[in-house]
């Protein structure tokens, strides 16, 4: 997702100074994630850093379609002449 409503570019920083931080949390932080788990446990930092500041993403937009609507389609495109 690139156009977000929100600046998360320094997101890091404000939420070291927003809360009471693990060594181990403060370090990942810093240094990024080095596994599949810390970068897990970064997510959740983030969501966490999001919802302290009132920030979320849009709702996806509604792309469902009934099988009417597509049956409806493929016969438009059946009868159309070659």
């Amino acid at each position: 997702m690139t156009d977000k409503p929100f600046d998360d570019s320094n997101w890091r920083c404000e939420y070291m100074q927003m809360r009471k931080l693990s060594k181990f949390e403060s370090e990942l932080l810093k240094n990024g994630p080095h596994s599949l788990c810390q970068s897990w446990l970064l997510q959740a930092l983030h969501s966490d850093w999001m919802k302290k500041k009132g920030y979320s993403y849009p709702e996806p937009p509604d792309c469902s379609s009934s099988l009417q609507e597509w049956e409806k389609k493929v016969k438009e495109i059946e009868d159309k002449p070659n």
